[in-house]
């Protein structure tokens, strides 16, 4: 295994597990796994690579930043003759990226140019997109901007919560390393520039963006909720103190046809209907957090 190329592998989630696991069943040289410690505020509904290191005495590293000289040094004395980045949340420095002669790669979860950044999928599902997949593409020292190796996509649904869209696109990152992994390893891989009038970007959500604008579309407050359902944030409105989560809602039920208000206007009790900037939404899962509020009909949310 020794003369084989030496892979340095950076990764997280679930799509850094599978395609680690591939290099591992492939027998490649993998000589180090750099990852994150879990977050304990984060739900942690995913494998992560670092189970897959570990059974097979893979080294695993979990520096708060790489962008140190001790850092860079320690991955200097690795000696990657290839970067392969898979889910991997931090910025990797230029310096880093300058290191192995075969060059390195990231795989993003989306089809870029679209939806650069981070949260690709959640971002894909909120604004209602239909096709989403995975890209392999040359590490540059903008975010998801180098040329494009390869891409692999796949359709979801129109009520398909980000979880989903996820567990359906998760197979893709596997197809596209398979396929490509033995062209990088030979420096063969061909590169397409991509197309910077169609870059879009994005940063990462937080829990606050989960907020409910009532003055939006039933479509595209529907949207929301199923972008940041569990194991999300989730989505929410507040009353006085009190804050209730929208896991579900219904955009088209006997509930909310013909049904309109000003937005935030709660239209009825049971079942619970607030009407948008377009409508109505019947809220089908709600959980209160902390105290309960009192709501009534008329009421503005």
């Amino acid at each position: 295994m020794s003369d084989r190329p030496r892979i340095l592998f950076f990764g997280y989630s679930e799509v850094g597990y599978s395609c680690l696991s591939l290099l591992i069943e492939r027998g490649d040289n993998v000589v180090a796994l750099i990852t994150h410690e879990d977050n304990p505020n984060e739900k942690i509904w995913f494998k992560t690579p670092a189970v897959a290191a570990q059974e097979k005495g893979i080294p695993v590293f979990t520096p708060e930043s790489v962008n140190t000289p001790e850092w860079r040094d320690k991955i200097a004395a690795l000696k990657p003759d290839l970067i392969l980045s898979v889910y991997y949340r931090h910025m990797i420095g230029t310096k880093i990226l300058a290191l192995p002669p075969l060059g390195a790669w990231n795989l993003h979860g989306s089809l870029l140019p679209k939806y650069r950044g981070r949260a690709p999928i959640n971002w894909a599902v909120l604004h209602g997109e239909s096709r989403i997949g995975m890209t392999l593409h040359r590490m540059v020292k903008s975010a998801d901007a180098g040329a494009v190796v390869d891409q692999e996509g796949v359709e979801i649904g129109p009520r398909d919560t980000a979880e989903q869209a996820f567990r359906k696109v998760l197979p893709c990152a596997r197809t596209v390393i398979a396929r490509q992994i033995d062209a990088l390893l030979a420096g063969a891989a061909k590169e397409t520039p991509q197309d910077e009038a169609q870059a879009n970007y994005f940063g990462g959500r937080k829990p606050e963006d989960g907020r409910i604008i009532w003055t939006q579309t039933s479509r595209q407050i529907f949207n929301l909720i199923r972008a940041v359902t569990d194991p999300y944030p989730g989505a929410f409105f507040d009353v006085d103190a009190a804050r209730l989560m929208v896991w579900w809602a219904e955009t088209d039920s006997a509930a909310v046809r013909g049904r309109a208000g000003a937005p935030g206007e709660i239209l009825s009790l049971e079942p619970l209907v607030v009407a948008t900037g377009d409508g109505a939404l019947e809220l089908t899962k709600t959980e209160w957090r902390a105290a309960a509020a009192e709501l009534r009909v008329g009421q503005m949310v």
